[in-house]
């Protein structure tokens, strides 16, 4: 396995800017409300005059991910073996995680909001009928979510382990990746049992932490990569 310095620096980059891109769009994000109480949630969502920006916002943080892991695939060179069977595997899961986030962004950024919409300005008569559609869409949403995440966690399992196995990167890099993994895919397990609960924030913040502690560390190591081969 050989290492390219300037492709693992351009994995590091894209994971740490699509993180800071997902993050800044989260910060307008309507959360004064609990999301899990829905009539709360759908008066605040449906008064929200940046939700469209906000979602599409996200979706491109999820994009730039994606391409710091495939740049991380194709940085590390894997081809034989248990690693380059597990960077295969890693490369098709975040490439179907990608897939499932551009799902969950047409049901929440788009069809959501056209839902909560048409049930706050619905007559008192069809209000309980529109509540009833958009709770079966944010149900939709919790699901696609919930395995969104399972597989983008899976994803980082797969490199983590890839990375502790080559001799190019420093191993603790691989076991931050793989612990990133393990806190996406304990949020796909809440998401998919409890929706948007309490218990959700731990394993949230724990993956943003990981990948950019992660990301940074792949950063040093390929600038030291270059001033090695320069010396």
């Amino acid at each position: 396995m050989t290492t390219d310095p300037k492709v693992l620096r351009l994995s590091a980059t894209l994971l740490f800017s699509g993180i800071l891109l997902s993050f800044a769009a989260g910060i307008s994000h309507p959360d004064r409300e609990m999301a899990n109480d829905h009539p709360a949630a759908f008066a605040e969502y449906a008064a929200s005059g940046s939700w469209t920006v906000v979602h599409l916002g996200q979706f491109v943080g999820m994009v730039v991910i994606v391409a710091g892991l495939l740049s991380l695939f194709s940085a590390l060179d894997m081809r034989s073996g248990f690693s380059g069977w597990a960077g295969r595997f890693a490369a098709v899961l975040a490439v179907i995680a990608l897939a499932l986030y551009g799902v969950l962004q047409a049901v929440d950024g788009v069809a959501l909001k056209q839902v909560v919409d048409a049930w706050a300005n619905a007559p008192e008569a069809e209000k309980s009928a529109r509540f009833a559609a958009a709770e079966a869409l944010r149900w939709l949403e919790w699901g696609v979510r919930s395995y969104q995440s399972l597989v983008l966690g899976f994803s980082f399992l797969l490199f983590g382990a890839t990375i502790v196995a080559s001799a190019s990167i420093p191993r603790p890099i691989g076991y931050l990746m793989g612990l990133a993994g393990l806190a996406y895919v304990v949020q796909g397990w809440v998401l998919g049992s409890e929706g948007f609960s309490a218990n959700n924030a731990a394993p949230t913040l724990a993956g943003i932490a990981l990948v950019v502690g992660s990301s940074i560390w792949l950063l040093i190591v390929s600038w030291r990569m270059d001033e090695a081969a320069e010396g």
